[in-house]
């Protein structure tokens, strides 16, 4: 689990960049199971903003686990814990995908070690970027929210669902309509490029792919959070997770930034806040002017 201080965030537009928060671990034990969040038989009450209407859902949270490697579940292997499939339409844990998508799906598995975007900085998108090992930012004041990620400086602006989405538009985080339904923060997203990949295991969608996610608390310090997933090229049918995200309580949490470097072949990767070599320096150097002999 990656720790962090403090640094300044950018790449977000001045209403997002006030933020700029995230994490120490925080014991996985302290966080309940999708399970057992859904199971509550008495609604939590989120507090309120300071419209007394809206639901305050402000704060740095993460998912901790590792269903980030594999949706459908995974052993443990190479010092990363095991994790039961976080799949929870169709019962039986799996992806429904259709027959003529499941070569593509073993395709990515094969190379996933040098095929998967994010591993190469492209930004996480909707849903990979919610349960990837980093943590995110809920932003709000009354009629409007934000989420800022850790994760490869991504961000992303919820518009009223009285705007219609964009046409014929392909993004790395997609185009997100929200409305409340009670307490439950409901977002429609479209408009995701068909190069993202859901997990490290090359779980995939095409660009007709539709996303309707949900977050409902369901205690002070715990967000559940389910995404159903449509793509009439890929799958057989919808689909849905659920994880558990645990708010950061530690003092002086924040999220850093989340920088890549070129390697000697252009590819950009990621590395570590705390590498020596990360000063930024590809930023600065293109600008430098020739040293005269």
């Amino acid at each position: 689990m990656r720790t962090a201080q403090a640094m300044r965030l950018v790449g977000a537009p001045a209403a997002v960049a006030v933020i700029v928060t995230v994490v120490a671990g925080i014991p996985a034990t302290t966080v309940p199971t999708a399970a057992q969040e859904a199971s509550r038989t008495t609604p939590f009450v989120p507090p309120r903003l300071w419209d007394g209407r809206t639901p305050d859902f402000r704060g740095i949270w993460q998912v901790r686990g590792t269903a980030h490697v594999n949706l459908e579940g995974h052993p443990g292997r190479d010092g990363i814990a095991a994790s039961e499939s976080i799949v929870v339409d169709p019962p039986d844990g799996r992806i429904p995908y259709r027959p003529e998508a499941l070569a593509q799906r073993e395709e990515n598995f094969r190379t996933r070690a040098t095929a998967d975007p994010s591993s190469k900085c492209y930004q996480a998108g909707v849903p990979r970027a919610t349960y990837v090992p980093t943590p995110l930012q809920i932003l709000q004041s009354p009629g409007n929210l934000a989420i800022v990620y850790q994760e490869n400086h991504a961000f992303r602006v919820f518009y009223p669902d009285t705007r219609p989405h964009f046409e014929a538009a392909d993004f790395w985080m997609g185009d997100t309509r929200y409305r409340w339904e009670g307490d439950t923060l409901v977002a429609d997203v479209v408009a995701l490029t068909d190069q993202l990949w859901l997990d490290q295991a090359g779980n995939y969608h095409s660009t007709d792919f539709h996303v309707v996610e949900r977050y409902r608390m369901t205690g002070p310090d715990t967000i559940v959070y389910e995404a159903r997933m449509d793509d009439p090229v890929v799958y057989a049918r919808p689909w849905t997770i659920r994880v558990v995200l645990g708010r950061v309580t530690e003092p002086g949490a924040r999220i850093i930034e989340d920088e890549c470097l070129e390697d000697e072949n252009g590819v950009r990767r990621h590395i570590s806040p705390y590498d020596p070599a990360n000063l930024l320096i590809t930023d600065y150097s293109r600008w430098r002017q020739p040293v005269e002999q």
